[in-house]
């Protein structure tokens, strides 16, 4: 039996490793995905201590980090299940033997102790014609496919951080893009505003709503509101949607972990949630005053360990 089991290989899920590494804890950290969502950053300018540097090499520095130590287990698989052995609802480790995860394909690890890492899933938008044109044009991360429409016409949909930073990585390389946001200014850092605003090929297409997504085998155009530049359609060869992310909370939700009024993961200033022994840490819980970036998921993650550290020496 592990002492803690991480799920998720992103930002927190890494830190926390290399953290109850420190600690001698034995740690099976594992994801469905490597990278999590720091694989959709092109640049990321607000990491300390390095000024530049592209989202997937920061993760791949966080995991070369937590895999170096001895006491950490990696393995790349998604978790299919997690519940809880012995008695429920007893404190501490008397009568709670710990929990236990069940894998793609089958294999079961157990642990004294659970760090939930598992981080955000891309909302959707919900208009006609997402799903049918899903990977035929449309995507939810410009920063990782706006090279496949080099020398072609974009639509960013999306008013925040994501859909801004999206909309000035793919105005490298797309003929035009369409940055559609249904408010008449933004939420993202000024920074990637003024950015975004330096681009000569980036349109704003502000205060409206997309109502359809359109075309035949892949996406010709987007149906919107209110007409822009006299037609109420834009011909656009690709869809970036970038309208925010969804806690992950269904491993939580299934041992009973308690939720705030946002649908996120509440935990204690130690990062437990009301699951003694189950933890959580990153974009998927209520801390750090819901702002998802890499310093307050790296915080977290930290934290996470600590308290899983002082929690088995209880």
């Amino acid at each position: 039996m592990f002492d803690v089991i991480i799920i998720g290989l992103g930002c927190a899920g890494y830190t926390a490793a290399i953290y109850t590494a420190r600690y001698k804890l034995k740690t099976f950290i594992v994801g469905a995905e490597d990278g999590g969502m720091g694989l959709t950053a092109a640049e990321v300018g607000n990491w300390p201590g390095i000024i530049d540097i592209k989202g997937p090499d920061l993760m791949e520095n966080f995991k070369k980090h937590a895999t170096s130590f001895e006491e950490v287990t990696h393995k790349i698989a998604r978790v299919e299940k997690l519940e809880r052995i012995g008695e429920e609802g007893n404190k501490g480790l008397k009568g709670n033997k710990g929990f236990r995860i069940t894998l793609q394909g089958g294999e079961v690890v157990e642990g004294k102790t659970v760090i939930l890492a598992t981080g955000s899933a891309k909302r959707k938008l919900g208009t006609k014609g997402e799903v049918e044109f899903s990977g035929k044009g449309v995507t939810y991360c410009a920063t990782c496919d706006a090279f496949f429409y080099r020398g072609k016409d974009v639509a960013v949909i999306g008013g925040g951080d994501s859909a801004v930073e999206g909309a000035a990585i793919a105005a490298q390389v797309a003929k035009t893009v369409y940055l559609i946001h249904r408010r008449d200014s933004f939420r993202a850092e000024p920074y990637w505003v003024e950015r975004v605003k330096a681009r000569p090929n980036v349109k704003f297409v502000l205060e409206r709503n997309v109502l359809e997504i359109f075309g035949d085998a892949k996406v010709k155009g987007v149906k919107i509101d209110k007409p822009f530049e006299g037609a109420d359609t834009i011909a656009v060869d690709g869809v970036f949607i970038e309208v925010g992310s969804i806690p992950s909370v269904g491993l939580a939700t299934a041992l009973g972990a308690k939720l705030d009024d946002k649908g996120f993961i509440a935990v204690t200033p130690d990062q437990q949630t009301s699951v003694p022994g189950l933890y959580a840490a990153g974009d998927n819980t209520n801390e750090s005053n819901h702002f998802a970036q890499f310093t307050t998921a790296a915080g977290e993650g930290a934290v996470a360990a600590n308290g899983v550290f002082t929690y088995l020496q209880a």
